[in-house]
C-alpha cells in the first residue's frame, strides 16, 4: 500500500522545466540535469560524474536541489536566466565516475562459432 502511495506522490511532482526548455539546456547552454528536483540525498550520489555540480535555487518560495553538469559559468547563466533571484548556490558534487565513462554501455558482441 505505501508503495502506491509513493508512487502517486511522484507522479504529482510537477516538472519545473518544460520539454522546450530541456531542449534549449542541451542546445544553447551546453548543459545536462542529470537529477532534477530531488532532495538533497538525491543529488548528492556517488553514481554521478565528477563533473557534475549541485545547485540550490527557491522556486515558487521552496528550496529546490538539481544535480547538472556544464561549465559553471554556463550553469549560472542558465538558472539566472530561468530564476533570477532565486538561484542560492552553484557547490561541487560528489560523484565518483569519469565523465567519459557517464552513461557509457559496453558493446554486445556476438559469440563465435566453433569449428568441429
Amino acid at each position: 500500500m505505501t508503495a502506491v502511495k509513493e508512487q502517486t506522490k511522484k507522479e504529482e511532482k510537477k516538472s519545473i522545466w518544460s520539454k522546450e526548455e530541456k531542449e534549449k539546456i542541451k542546445s544553447e547552454y551546453g548543459c545536462d540535469i542529470v537529477v532534477e528536483d530531488g532532495s538533497l540525498e538525491d543529488v548528492r550520489t556517488k553514481k554521478a560524474p565528477t563533473d557534475s555540480y549541485i545547485i540550490h535555487y527557491l522556486h515558487e518560495d521552496k528550496l529546490h536541489f538539481d544535480l547538472t553538469r556544464g561549465t559553471k559559468i554556463k550553469l549560472f547563466d542558465m538558472y539566472w536566466d530561468k530564476f533570477k533571484d532565486g538561484l542560492k548556490s552553484i557547490d561541487y558534487g560528489s560523484g565518483t565516475i569519469k565523465p567519459y565513462l557517464w552513461g557509457y554501455q559496453s558493446p554486445t558482441t556476438k559469440k563465435k562459432k566453433r569449428k568441429v
